[in-house]
């Protein structure tokens, strides 16, 4: 679904500054990959990367076999709208909408039919539990319910890959366990291909896999078994090698 092949990003100036060196790494269909590093680790500006922000200085993004940064700037406004799904730790909601109108955002501007919109949306919110909030609008709901909303938003056109930046950045311990276990079962149920940059062990052990980045390089990954405490675990113990401020590392504990 993803390829990443020999990426490397050097952001010019006065002095020069590599943030990646040639980066590798792949994602499987269906995969729910999570992107972990000390603050300055370059994890950021890979998400920009594979989400078409910004571009490589060399090497090649490939989502399922096209290279999006070869696109003109029009056809790329509709790759990224159509092919790729954005979930923020802000939210990013409009607060002149009600949460229906902002989850239908993405159809809306494809010109998709309202009886067809109806039924995306019913669906949607049946997934993430938020059917009895659709015609509130957002600061009349709460940080869980307004993420919620997010990912549905995200997912509403059945986008090939799902890019996550500290989804649960704001939101309480409570409200951060509910939509990333909401998250997980969107990836198990409908196979949605999904890519999460975070600090937070507790997030990252919801993945299959957590790749690790340290000064613009692969540094190490780790395979999630059966057993999601010891995941967590070992997420905790590369992290402290990792090194990094206090802050990288979550101190939550299962």
């Amino acid at each position: 679904m993803l390829q990443v092949v020999n990426v490397t990003k050097i952001y010019e100036g006065k002095v020069s500054y590599r943030a990646l060196t040639n980066i590798n790494m792949t994602v499987e269909q269906g995969e729910f990959v999570g992107i972990m590093g000390p603050s300055g680790s370059g994890k950021t500006t890979f998400l920009n990367m594979v989400s078409t922000i910004d571009s490589p200085t060399s090497g090649e993004v490939l989502i399922d076999g096209k290279n999006p940064h070869k696109l003109k700037r029009g056809q790329l406004a509709l790759f990224r709208r159509r092919e790729l799904g954005f979930v923020f730790q802000d939210f990013n909601l409009l607060d002149t909408l009600t949460v229906r109108e902002n989850i239908v955002l993405p159809l809306t501007l494809d010109g998709v039919s309202v009886k067809e919109m109806d039924r995306r949306v019913s669906e949607a919110a049946a997934k993430l539990g938020i059917e009895h909030i659709l015609d509130k609008r957002t600061y009349e709901i709460s940080g869980g319910q307004a993420q919620r909303t997010a990912i549905a938003r995200a997912i509403i056109h059945a986008p090939k890959l799902l890019l996550a930046d500290e989804p649960t950045g704001n939101l309480d311990s409570k409200a951060s366990r509910d939509v990333l276990e909401t998250m997980e079962q969107i990836n198990r149920a409908d196979g949605t291909t999904m890519m999460m940059v975070t600090h937070d062990a507790l997030a990252a052990s919801y993945c299959d896999r957590v790749v690790f980045i340290k000064d613009g390089e692969l540094y190490n990954e780790i395979h999630r078994g059966e057993n999601r405490q010891a995941f967590f675990q070992q997420i905790i113990d590369v992290l402290s090698l990792l090194g990094g401020n206090a802050a990288d590392l979550s101190g939550v504990r299962l």
